[in-house]
Protein backbone atom coordinates (compact mmCIF):
# COMPACT_ATOMS: atom_id res chain seq x y z
CA UNK A 1 0.00 0.00 0.00
CA UNK A 2 3.07 2.32 0.72
CA UNK A 3 4.31 2.11 -2.95
CA UNK A 4 1.03 2.36 -4.43
CA UNK A 5 0.64 5.87 -1.84
CA UNK A 6 3.79 7.49 -3.46
CA UNK A 7 2.90 6.69 -6.68
CA UNK A 8 -0.40 8.82 -6.63
CA UNK A 9 1.71 11.79 -5.36
CA UNK A 10 0.49 14.60 -4.68
CA UNK A 11 0.72 16.88 -7.75
CA UNK A 12 -1.10 14.00 -10.04
CA UNK A 13 -3.77 13.53 -7.90
CA UNK A 14 -7.13 15.96 -8.76
CA UNK A 15 -8.37 18.67 -6.11
CA UNK A 16 -10.00 17.45 -3.32
CA UNK A 17 -12.26 20.94 -3.34
CA UNK A 18 -13.34 20.83 -7.25
CA UNK A 19 -16.44 19.18 -8.09
CA UNK A 20 -16.48 16.57 -10.43
CA UNK A 21 -18.79 16.30 -13.31
CA UNK A 22 -22.27 15.74 -12.58
CA UNK A 23 -21.83 16.55 -8.59
CA UNK A 24 -24.91 18.57 -8.11
CA UNK A 25 -23.65 22.64 -6.44
CA UNK A 26 -25.72 23.61 -3.50
CA UNK A 27 -26.36 27.48 -3.15
CA UNK A 28 -25.47 27.01 0.39
CA UNK A 29 -23.32 29.12 3.26
CA UNK A 30 -23.27 25.91 5.90
CA UNK A 31 -19.96 24.22 4.98
CA UNK A 32 -18.53 28.04 4.87
CA UNK A 33 -19.61 28.87 8.17
CA UNK A 34 -18.87 25.22 9.92
CA UNK A 35 -15.45 25.40 8.75
CA UNK A 36 -14.77 28.94 10.02
CA UNK A 37 -15.83 28.24 13.07
CA UNK A 38 -14.50 25.20 13.37
CA UNK A 39 -10.66 26.74 12.35
CA UNK A 40 -11.89 29.49 15.05
CA UNK A 41 -12.00 26.90 17.75
CA UNK A 42 -9.37 27.06 20.44
CA UNK A 43 -10.36 24.23 23.28
CA UNK A 44 -7.59 25.16 25.36
CA UNK A 45 -8.85 28.30 26.16
CA UNK A 46 -12.19 27.01 28.28
CA UNK A 47 -11.57 27.01 31.78
CA UNK A 48 -13.47 25.29 34.67
CA UNK A 49 -15.55 28.03 34.85
CA UNK A 50 -16.99 27.86 31.84
CA UNK A 51 -17.59 23.98 31.75
CA UNK A 52 -19.66 24.87 35.10
CA UNK A 53 -21.29 27.80 33.30
CA UNK A 54 -22.64 25.55 30.40
CA UNK A 55 -23.84 23.15 32.83
CA UNK A 56 -25.90 25.84 34.86
CA UNK A 57 -27.42 26.93 31.43
CA UNK A 58 -31.15 25.52 30.57
CA UNK A 59 -30.13 25.54 26.89
CA UNK A 60 -27.03 24.84 25.27
CA UNK A 61 -25.37 27.36 23.25
CA UNK A 62 -22.83 26.89 20.73
CA UNK A 63 -20.15 28.35 23.08
CA UNK A 64 -21.41 26.05 25.40
CA UNK A 65 -21.43 23.03 23.28
CA UNK A 66 -17.22 23.96 22.70
CA UNK A 67 -16.91 23.86 26.72
CA UNK A 68 -18.28 20.65 26.81
CA UNK A 69 -15.77 19.44 24.19
CA UNK A 70 -12.83 21.15 25.94
CA UNK A 71 -10.13 19.38 27.90
CA UNK A 72 -11.44 21.41 30.91
CA UNK A 73 -14.56 19.54 30.78
CA UNK A 74 -12.64 16.14 31.47
CA UNK A 75 -12.89 16.48 35.39
CA UNK A 76 -16.50 16.93 35.43
CA UNK A 77 -17.65 13.73 33.63
CA UNK A 78 -19.63 12.74 36.45
CA UNK A 79 -21.33 16.31 36.51
CA UNK A 80 -21.67 16.40 32.60
CA UNK A 81 -23.26 12.34 32.94
CA UNK A 82 -25.87 13.38 34.99
CA UNK A 83 -26.95 16.52 32.91
CA UNK A 84 -26.50 14.28 29.86
CA UNK A 85 -29.00 11.69 31.01
CA UNK A 86 -31.29 13.95 32.24
CA UNK A 87 -31.75 15.26 28.91
CA UNK A 88 -31.93 12.06 27.44
CA UNK A 89 -35.10 10.66 29.75
CA UNK A 90 -36.52 14.51 29.11
CA UNK A 91 -37.04 13.53 25.66
CA UNK A 92 -36.84 9.91 25.09
CA UNK A 93 -37.57 8.18 28.05
CA UNK A 94 -36.24 4.98 28.78
CA UNK A 95 -36.48 3.65 25.20
CA UNK A 96 -33.76 2.17 23.54
CA UNK A 97 -34.32 1.62 19.67
CA UNK A 98 -33.04 -1.35 18.04
CA UNK A 99 -31.94 -2.02 14.56
CA UNK A 100 -29.27 -4.00 12.35
CA UNK A 101 -27.20 -2.84 8.75
CA UNK A 102 -27.35 -4.63 6.10
CA UNK A 103 -24.92 -4.22 3.92
CA UNK A 104 -25.61 -5.68 -0.04
CA UNK A 105 -22.30 -4.81 -2.30
CA UNK A 106 -18.94 -3.75 -1.20
CA UNK A 107 -17.59 -2.64 -4.23
CA UNK A 108 -15.65 0.67 -4.35
CA UNK A 109 -13.81 2.97 -6.36
CA UNK A 110 -12.74 5.20 -3.66
CA UNK A 111 -9.02 4.97 -2.57
CA UNK A 112 -9.29 5.69 1.23
CA UNK A 113 -6.59 4.37 3.11
CA UNK A 114 -7.82 3.78 6.67
CA UNK A 115 -11.10 1.64 5.02
CA UNK A 116 -11.31 -1.87 4.40
CA UNK A 117 -13.57 -1.48 1.12
CA UNK A 118 -11.20 1.02 -0.76
CA UNK A 119 -10.62 0.18 -3.91
CA UNK A 120 -6.57 -0.69 -3.87
CA UNK A 121 -7.10 -3.28 -0.35
CA UNK A 122 -7.32 -6.72 -1.52
CA UNK A 123 -10.57 -8.63 -0.09
CA UNK A 124 -13.25 -10.60 -1.60
CA UNK A 125 -15.56 -8.21 -3.24
CA UNK A 126 -19.26 -9.46 -3.60
CA UNK A 127 -23.11 -7.81 -4.88
CA UNK A 128 -25.78 -9.29 -3.84
CA UNK A 129 -28.73 -9.72 -6.46
CA UNK A 130 -32.03 -9.12 -5.56
CA UNK A 131 -33.10 -12.64 -4.40
CA UNK A 132 -30.34 -12.41 -1.88
CA UNK A 133 -31.10 -9.21 -0.23
CA UNK A 134 -34.77 -10.21 -0.11
CA UNK A 135 -33.56 -13.31 1.77
CA UNK A 136 -31.25 -11.51 3.61
CA UNK A 137 -33.69 -9.04 4.98
CA UNK A 138 -36.36 -11.91 5.86
CA UNK A 139 -34.08 -13.22 7.83
CA UNK A 140 -33.43 -9.90 9.72
CA UNK A 141 -36.77 -9.51 10.26
CA UNK A 142 -37.36 -12.63 12.03
CA UNK A 143 -35.55 -11.35 15.12
CA UNK A 144 -38.43 -9.30 15.19
CA UNK A 145 -36.33 -6.19 14.14
CA UNK A 146 -38.25 -3.28 12.37
CA UNK A 147 -35.42 -1.03 11.27
CA UNK A 148 -32.53 -1.99 8.48
CA UNK A 149 -29.64 0.30 7.58
CA UNK A 150 -28.43 -0.69 4.16
CA UNK A 151 -25.06 0.31 3.00
CA UNK A 152 -22.62 -0.69 0.08
CA UNK A 153 -19.52 0.20 -0.74
CA UNK A 154 -19.13 3.89 -2.98
CA UNK A 155 -19.33 2.34 -6.41
CA UNK A 156 -21.67 3.87 -8.76
CA UNK A 157 -20.71 1.03 -11.10
CA UNK A 158 -21.86 -1.57 -9.14
CA UNK A 159 -24.08 -0.32 -6.65
CA UNK A 160 -26.26 2.82 -9.14
CA UNK A 161 -29.19 4.38 -7.66
CA UNK A 162 -31.74 1.93 -8.92
CA UNK A 163 -29.71 -0.93 -7.68
CA UNK A 164 -30.62 0.75 -4.31
CA UNK A 165 -33.55 1.55 -4.95
CA UNK A 166 -34.76 -1.58 -5.53
CA UNK A 167 -33.09 -2.93 -2.41
CA UNK A 168 -35.05 -0.10 -0.58
CA UNK A 169 -38.23 -2.01 -2.23
CA UNK A 170 -37.46 -5.06 -0.52
CA UNK A 171 -36.67 -3.33 2.55
CA UNK A 172 -40.70 -1.68 2.61
CA UNK A 173 -42.25 -5.38 2.91
CA UNK A 174 -40.20 -6.44 5.66
CA UNK A 175 -39.12 -2.90 7.94
CA UNK A 176 -40.91 0.25 9.55
CA UNK A 177 -38.06 1.72 8.71
CA UNK A 178 -35.19 1.99 6.19
CA UNK A 179 -32.27 4.35 6.49
CA UNK A 180 -29.36 4.41 3.96
CA UNK A 181 -25.52 4.41 4.31
CA UNK A 182 -24.22 4.88 0.56
CA UNK A 183 -22.15 7.02 -1.37
CA UNK A 184 -23.49 10.81 -1.75
CA UNK A 185 -25.78 11.67 -4.16
CA UNK A 186 -27.62 14.38 -5.67
CA UNK A 187 -31.28 15.66 -4.28
CA UNK A 188 -33.10 14.39 -6.88
CA UNK A 189 -31.17 11.12 -6.43
CA UNK A 190 -32.19 11.05 -3.24
CA UNK A 191 -35.98 11.94 -3.97
CA UNK A 192 -36.17 9.06 -5.94
CA UNK A 193 -34.55 6.42 -3.07
CA UNK A 194 -37.08 8.39 -0.85
CA UNK A 195 -40.03 7.35 -3.25
CA UNK A 196 -38.65 3.84 -3.11
CA UNK A 197 -39.09 3.47 0.84
CA UNK A 198 -35.67 4.93 2.35
CA UNK A 199 -36.53 7.20 5.58
CA UNK A 200 -33.14 8.72 6.10
CA UNK A 201 -29.57 9.07 5.07
CA UNK A 202 -26.24 8.91 7.24
CA UNK A 203 -23.01 10.32 5.74
CA UNK A 204 -19.76 10.19 7.50
CA UNK A 205 -17.62 13.07 6.90
CA UNK A 206 -14.98 10.95 8.41
CA UNK A 207 -13.09 14.66 9.35
CA UNK A 208 -13.59 18.13 8.42
CA UNK A 209 -10.01 19.38 8.38
CA UNK A 210 -10.40 19.84 4.64
CA UNK A 211 -5.92 19.63 4.37
CA UNK A 212 -5.91 16.40 6.27
CA UNK A 213 -9.38 14.98 4.72
CA UNK A 214 -6.83 15.07 1.10
CA UNK A 215 -4.32 13.33 2.67
CA UNK A 216 -7.32 10.39 3.72
CA UNK A 217 -8.50 10.01 0.23
CA UNK A 218 -6.66 9.89 -2.64
CA UNK A 219 -9.06 8.72 -5.64
CA UNK A 220 -12.58 8.57 -6.30
CA UNK A 221 -15.51 10.65 -5.98
CA UNK A 222 -15.24 10.82 -2.36
CA UNK A 223 -11.96 12.68 -2.84
CA UNK A 224 -14.16 15.82 -3.41
CA UNK A 225 -14.60 17.54 -0.05
CA UNK A 226 -17.37 19.55 -0.20
CA UNK A 227 -19.79 17.56 -2.49
CA UNK A 228 -19.56 14.77 0.69
CA UNK A 229 -20.34 17.93 3.13
CA UNK A 230 -23.54 18.54 1.18
CA UNK A 231 -24.64 14.90 1.07
CA UNK A 232 -27.37 15.75 4.16
CA UNK A 233 -28.40 19.11 2.87
CA UNK A 234 -29.07 17.50 -0.33
CA UNK A 235 -30.85 14.49 1.20
CA UNK A 236 -32.99 16.95 2.97
CA UNK A 237 -33.97 18.59 -0.06
CA UNK A 238 -34.84 15.46 -1.64
CA UNK A 239 -37.71 14.72 0.69
CA UNK A 240 -35.12 12.70 3.59
CA UNK A 241 -37.26 12.36 6.74
CA UNK A 242 -33.79 12.10 8.49
CA UNK A 243 -30.35 12.60 8.25
CA UNK A 244 -27.20 11.56 10.45
CA UNK A 245 -24.29 13.21 10.86
CA UNK A 246 -20.38 11.61 11.55
CA UNK A 247 -16.59 12.21 11.86
CA UNK A 248 -14.51 9.08 12.16
CA UNK A 249 -13.20 10.00 15.37
CA UNK A 250 -9.34 9.19 15.32
CA UNK A 251 -8.66 10.37 11.79
CA UNK A 252 -7.35 14.06 12.54
CA UNK A 253 -7.97 16.08 15.79
CA UNK A 254 -10.91 14.49 17.17
CA UNK A 255 -12.27 17.50 19.36
CA UNK A 256 -12.42 20.18 16.56
CA UNK A 257 -14.46 17.25 14.30
CA UNK A 258 -16.78 16.15 16.92
CA UNK A 259 -17.58 20.46 17.24
CA UNK A 260 -17.65 20.53 13.50
CA UNK A 261 -20.02 17.58 13.67
CA UNK A 262 -22.33 18.94 15.97
CA UNK A 263 -22.54 22.74 14.50
CA UNK A 264 -23.00 20.97 11.25
CA UNK A 265 -25.86 19.76 12.18
CA UNK A 266 -27.00 22.61 14.27
CA UNK A 267 -26.88 24.51 11.38
CA UNK A 268 -29.07 22.28 9.26
CA UNK A 269 -31.74 21.37 11.91
CA UNK A 270 -31.77 26.09 12.16
CA UNK A 271 -32.39 25.94 8.29
CA UNK A 272 -34.50 22.83 8.11
CA UNK A 273 -36.61 22.69 11.34
CA UNK A 274 -38.73 19.61 10.05
CA UNK A 275 -35.85 17.23 9.77
CA UNK A 276 -34.57 14.65 12.24
CA UNK A 277 -31.51 15.06 13.31
CA UNK A 278 -28.92 11.37 14.33
CA UNK A 279 -25.36 11.08 15.37
CA UNK A 280 -23.03 8.31 15.36
CA UNK A 281 -19.91 8.54 16.81
CA UNK A 282 -17.91 5.94 15.35
CA UNK A 283 -14.14 5.72 16.10
CA UNK A 284 -11.32 3.94 13.59
CA UNK A 285 -11.40 0.36 13.85
CA UNK A 286 -8.63 -2.50 12.34
CA UNK A 287 -9.62 -3.29 8.90
CA UNK A 288 -8.11 -6.53 6.54
CA UNK A 289 -4.34 -5.83 5.58
CA UNK A 290 -3.74 -3.19 8.25
CA UNK A 291 -5.16 -3.73 11.93
CA UNK A 292 -2.38 -1.07 12.87
CA UNK A 293 -5.18 1.44 12.36
CA UNK A 294 -6.84 2.73 15.89
CA UNK A 295 -8.35 5.76 16.97
CA UNK A 296 -5.69 8.77 17.75
CA UNK A 297 -6.07 10.11 21.38
CA UNK A 298 -9.67 9.15 21.32
CA UNK A 299 -10.15 6.89 23.96
CA UNK A 300 -13.27 5.63 26.35
CA UNK A 301 -13.60 9.17 28.39
CA UNK A 302 -13.09 11.28 25.48
CA UNK A 303 -16.03 9.30 23.23
CA UNK A 304 -18.14 9.54 26.35
CA UNK A 305 -17.40 13.25 26.99
CA UNK A 306 -18.01 13.50 22.71
CA UNK A 307 -21.57 11.66 22.90
CA UNK A 308 -23.03 13.44 26.50
CA UNK A 309 -21.96 16.96 24.88
CA UNK A 310 -24.03 16.02 21.28
CA UNK A 311 -27.00 15.28 24.00
CA UNK A 312 -26.73 18.26 25.81
CA UNK A 313 -25.98 20.96 23.06
CA UNK A 314 -28.98 18.82 20.62
CA UNK A 315 -31.15 16.92 22.98
CA UNK A 316 -34.17 16.18 20.74
CA UNK A 317 -31.16 14.15 18.21
CA UNK A 318 -30.74 10.57 17.72
CA UNK A 319 -27.67 9.16 19.26
CA UNK A 320 -26.49 6.07 17.69
CA UNK A 321 -23.87 3.45 19.31
CA UNK A 322 -22.18 0.70 17.22
CA UNK A 323 -20.51 -2.20 17.62
CA UNK A 324 -17.30 -0.72 17.02
CA UNK A 325 -17.57 -0.17 20.48
CA UNK A 326 -17.57 -3.14 22.92
CA UNK A 327 -20.17 -4.13 24.90
CA UNK A 328 -19.18 -2.72 28.38
CA UNK A 329 -18.94 0.35 26.67
CA UNK A 330 -22.56 0.18 24.69
CA UNK A 331 -24.25 -0.79 27.69
CA UNK A 332 -22.84 2.24 29.79
CA UNK A 333 -23.31 4.73 27.08
CA UNK A 334 -27.33 3.45 26.64
CA UNK A 335 -27.53 4.09 30.43
CA UNK A 336 -26.40 7.90 30.05
CA UNK A 337 -27.03 9.31 26.16
CA UNK A 338 -27.61 7.17 23.59
CA UNK A 339 -31.04 6.30 22.41
CA UNK A 340 -30.54 3.55 19.68
CA UNK A 341 -28.05 0.77 19.17
CA UNK A 342 -27.22 -2.39 16.58
CA UNK A 343 -27.65 -5.84 17.25
CA UNK A 344 -27.04 -8.88 15.31
CA UNK A 345 -24.22 -7.00 12.95
CA UNK A 346 -22.62 -8.30 10.60
CA UNK A 347 -20.18 -5.78 8.26
CA UNK A 348 -19.54 -8.46 5.94
CA UNK A 349 -21.87 -9.19 2.64
CA UNK A 350 -24.50 -11.82 2.72
CA UNK A 351 -23.44 -13.26 6.28
CA UNK A 352 -27.24 -13.35 7.33
CA UNK A 353 -27.99 -16.73 5.88
CA UNK A 354 -26.10 -19.93 6.00
CA UNK A 355 -26.71 -20.97 2.08
CA UNK A 356 -25.38 -17.42 0.76
CA UNK A 357 -22.16 -18.48 -1.23
CA UNK A 358 -21.90 -14.65 -2.54
CA UNK A 359 -19.98 -13.44 0.43
CA UNK A 360 -17.60 -10.57 0.83
CA UNK A 361 -14.94 -9.41 3.08
CA UNK A 362 -16.41 -7.02 5.89
CA UNK A 363 -15.41 -3.53 6.21
CA UNK A 364 -13.80 -3.72 9.98
CA UNK A 365 -13.15 -5.52 12.60
CA UNK A 366 -16.58 -5.12 14.86
CA UNK A 367 -16.24 -5.44 18.63
CA UNK A 368 -19.95 -6.56 19.79
CA UNK A 369 -20.88 -9.52 18.15
CA UNK A 370 -24.02 -9.91 20.58
CA UNK A 371 -27.43 -11.21 18.08
CA UNK A 372 -30.74 -9.28 18.24
CA UNK A 373 -32.05 -11.35 21.54
CA UNK A 374 -28.91 -10.64 23.76
CA UNK A 375 -29.14 -7.23 23.18
CA UNK A 376 -32.89 -6.96 23.77
CA UNK A 377 -32.25 -8.71 27.38
CA UNK A 378 -29.19 -6.29 27.96
CA UNK A 379 -31.41 -3.72 27.38
CA UNK A 380 -34.13 -4.92 29.55
CA UNK A 381 -31.14 -5.42 32.61
CA UNK A 382 -30.74 -2.02 32.88
CA UNK A 383 -34.15 -1.17 33.27
CA UNK A 384 -34.53 0.66 29.93
CA UNK A 385 -36.83 -0.05 27.07
CA UNK A 386 -36.04 -1.89 23.72
CA UNK A 387 -37.99 -0.41 21.27
CA UNK A 388 -38.39 -1.79 17.63
CA UNK A 389 -40.02 1.08 16.06
CA UNK A 390 -42.69 3.66 16.82
CA UNK A 391 -43.50 4.70 13.28
CA UNK A 392 -47.15 4.12 12.28
CA UNK A 393 -47.89 4.80 8.30
CA UNK A 394 -51.69 5.56 7.50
Amino acid sequence: METEIKELKKENRTSHMEYMEGMEVLDSDVQERVIVAMNAYDYDKYTAKDVKAALAHTECTVEDFAALLSPAALPFIEEIAVRAQEETRKHFGNSIYMFTPLYIANYCENYCIYCGFNCHNKIKRARLDEEQIEKEMAAIAKTGLQEILILTGESRKMSDVKYIGEACKIARKYFKVIGLEVYPMNSDEYAYLHECGADYVTVFQETYDSDKYETLHLAGHKRVFPYRFGAQERAIRGGMRGVGFAALLGLSDFRKDAFATGYHAYLLQRKYPHAEIAFSCPRLRPIINNEKINPKDVHETQLLQVIMAYRIFMPFASITISTRECERVRNNVIKIAATKISAGVSVGIGEHIEDNDNVGDAQFEISDGRDVDEVYRAIEEQGLQPVMSDYIYV
